[in-house]
């Protein structure tokens, strides 16, 4: 009789913890589920339905804009005065313009940001401010490291009316409206498959030392594109470029990392300041390894196409048919380029047709340089 007693009297109490666990296991696994499509929608799937192991920044709940807030970013890129950066300029300047003021878009200004210390002749076609050169011998021969110098003195000289900045390339073609995919502090970066700070970690901590954290604090990304908000990237600058040129003059670093130097150091310089990216894969497409150009906003053609005439990739080898912007730096590709063969994928067809003025397709780098 005292037994039944007693448990009579404690299954409330066990009833309260049932019930305390079941809410507990209920609530955990919601937010494992939010998380997920959280993370899903910003990475997407690949076509298995597995999600992409790409880190992310997730937007926080308090900084998402509404859906009727506009954020107008000012257009930038840095570029030399050679013919080279010249054709890619009014290219890319051409293309700027024809996506401007279309709906959706929240493309305010424009500037080239030319670094060779003195004017060219496209400062009536193109919005320019000219600014110094780093010092002689500086670079080393590596012209990017004028990238961040440029960008510093810009900043420091310019008036500018935005309060959002989109860090922009002359080898950078708009295919649509681009809106601003930054939110306050979160500016908005492309993740490069191959910045990979945490399998250069003995490098990285050169410049990261162990007290600033992990070097999961450095995102895969390099300064474009990336839309940031203009207090944020003044601050960012002039350590970008005081990485920049210890990186250049270590010389396991600079052997390491060669080309994407400038790179590393904007993502070291941004983790630094406590600045985290949103990741963001549909903030452009590279040809020839990006196949498909759906809901991408930016072509970014740096590297060689090659393909034989049945349209499969001879990348290493030059194809039958190529296009490589390196192909052309003396000046602009000629105005009859061929057209792909059958078979090539979507993105390295689009790269090479883009509609100008009617409905039908034409040749983007040939039909565009009727028209810079």
């Amino acid at each position: 009789m005292f037994g039944r007693k007693a448990m009579g009297r404690a299954s409330p109490v066990l009833l309260f913890l049932l019930a305390l666990l079941f809410s507990f296991a209920t609530y955990n696994i919601l937010t494992m589920i939010r998380h997920n499509r959280a993370i899903k929608n910003l990475v997407g799937a690949n076509t298995n339905g597995v999600l992409v192991s790409d880190p992310i920044v997730e937007m926080p709940e308090n900084v998402k804009k509404p859906k009727h807030a506009k954020s107008p970013f000012h257009v930038a890129l840095t570029a030399t005065d050679a013919p080279y950066s010249k054709w890619q300029c009014r290219i890319m300047y051409y293309w700027y313009k024809q996506k401007k003021d279309l709906p959706g878009s929240e493309m305010g200004g424009f500037t080239r940001i030319l670094h060779s210390g003195s004017p060219d002749n496209l400062m009536g076609e193109i919005p320019t401010m000219v600014v110094d050169p780093l010092p002689a011998g500086l670079d080393k021969g590596y012209v990017v490291l004028n990238r961040p110098w440029a960008f510093v003195q810009w900043l420091e000289k310019a008036t500018i009316e935005e309060e959002y900045i989109l860090m922009a390339e002359p080898d950078h073609i708009f295919v649509r409206p681009l809106p601003n995919l930054a939110h306050e502090r979160f500016p908005a970066a492309f993740p490069f498959f191959y910045i990979k700070p945490e399998q250069n970690e003995k490098i990285v901590r050169k410049f990261y030392p162990e007290e600033h954290g992990p070097v999961t604090n450095i995102d895969p990304i390099g300064n474009s594109p990336v839309i940031i908000r203009k207090d944020l990237l003044g601050k960012i600058a002039p350590t970008w470029m005081n990485v920049s040129l210890k990186m250049k003059q270590d010389p396991e670093t600079d052997k390491v990392f060669g080309w994407v130097l400038e790179m590393y150091a904007y993502a070291v310089a941004s983790a630094l300041h406590g600045v985290q990216h949103i990741l963001r894969k549909d903030f452009m497409l590279q040809p020839p390894w990006d196949l498909e150009t759906e809901k991408k906003f930016i072509i970014h053609y740096t590297y060689g196409c090659d393909y034989n005439l049945k349209g499969e990739l001879t990348y290493g080898k030059i194809g039958e048919w190529r296009f490589d912007k390196r192909s052309h730096l003396r000046g602009p590709p000629p105005r009859n380029l061929s057209m792909p063969p059958p078979g090539v994928p979507e993105s390295v067809e689009f790269e090479m047709l883009q509609p100008i003025f009617t409905n039908e397709k034409k040749k983007v780098m040939c039909t565009v340089l009727l028209h810079y």
